[in-house]
Formats: structure tokens, C-alpha cells, sequence
């Protein structure tokens, strides 16, 4: 499994912390920015590049991390395929990943500490999805139209 890992200058140092996480479990980590610390960039452009490696690759996560998580869980899940959750617990990402599929967790930097970080991005990666057929039909749902008129 691939996991796919982006920040804003505000999630810059919780990416960091979860960097070192990861490689201690020996997970494939592929970090895709931001590469340093940048005051006032923008989240979309690290949203937009875990987006676009995670869909169409289902052996593989992403994780975004913000000030707040929102903008990233917006600019993430306007891609088909992605299923971005905002994640505040580990019961959160529990529920996440076997209810919903999710495919790209997303953190607050302002939010999270480390010891609360760990415990999500575990909980995450580590629990299956639960096929039921009403969960697939909902995913299913989520990709039918981009645009509501």
C-alpha cells in the first residue's frame, strides 16, 4: 500500500511528525508537498496532488493535512473516486474507512496533537471497508454527477 501525504505551510509540521510515523512502520510514504515551509501558501495545490495519485489506484491512501482540514477535504473530494474524511478521532476514522470507503484522510494541524495523530492515522490504514450492499450503492452515488443544476 501507497500512502500519498500533502500539507499547507499550516500542516506542515504535523506532516512532518506523521512522516516519521509512517516510515517507522515501514509504510510507503510518497510525500507530495508542500517540501517546505512556505507562510501563507495555499492547500489546494498538495489537495489536488493526493487526489489525482489515490484515484484510480485502490491499494492506496492519502493523507492532507491543513490548519482546520476543511479546504483540504473540499479541494480533495471535488475528484471522482476520492472519499476524503475529515478524521477527529480515531473512532471517526474508524467509521470512515468501513462505512464509507474513505480513501484520503484528512487532519487539523490545529487540532491534533501528536499522541491523538497517531492514533487516528493508524485506526485509518488499518481498518477494511465493511461491503455491504447499501454502502456500495452509496459510494457508487458519490460519482454519478459532478455538477447539480
Amino acid at each position: 500500500m501507497k500512502i500519498y501525504i500533502g500539507a499547507d505551510y499550516r500542516g506542515f509540521e504535523l506532516k512532518k511528525q506523521i512522516l516519521k510515523f509512517l516510515n517507522e512502520k515501514n509504510e510507503e510514504v510518497i510525500d507530495v508537498g508542500a517540501y517546505s515551509y512556505i507562510e501563507g501558501d495555499d492547500f489546494n495545490d498538495p489537495a489536488v496532488n493526493v487526489a489525482i495519485a489515490v484515484r484510480g489506484n485502490p491499494e492506496s491512501f492519502g493523507i492532507l493535512i491543513c490548519d482546520s482540514a476543511h479546504g483540504m477535504t473540499m479541494q480533495a473530494n471535488r475528484f471522482r473516486e476520492i472519499r476524503a474524511a475529515h478524521c477527529t478521532s480515531p473512532e471517526s476514522a474508524k467509521l470512515a474507512r468501513e462505512h464509507d470507503d474513505a480513501n484520503v484522510l484528512c487532519l487539523s494541524a490545529h487540532f491534533t496533537d501528536e499522541k491523538l495523530m497517531k492514533e487516528i492515522v493508524s485506526t485509518f490504514i488499518e481498518t477494511k471497508f465493511t461491503s455491504l450492499d447499501r454502502r456500495l450503492r452509496r459510494i457508487k452515488r458519490l460519482d454519478e454527477r459532478e455538477d447539480y443544476d
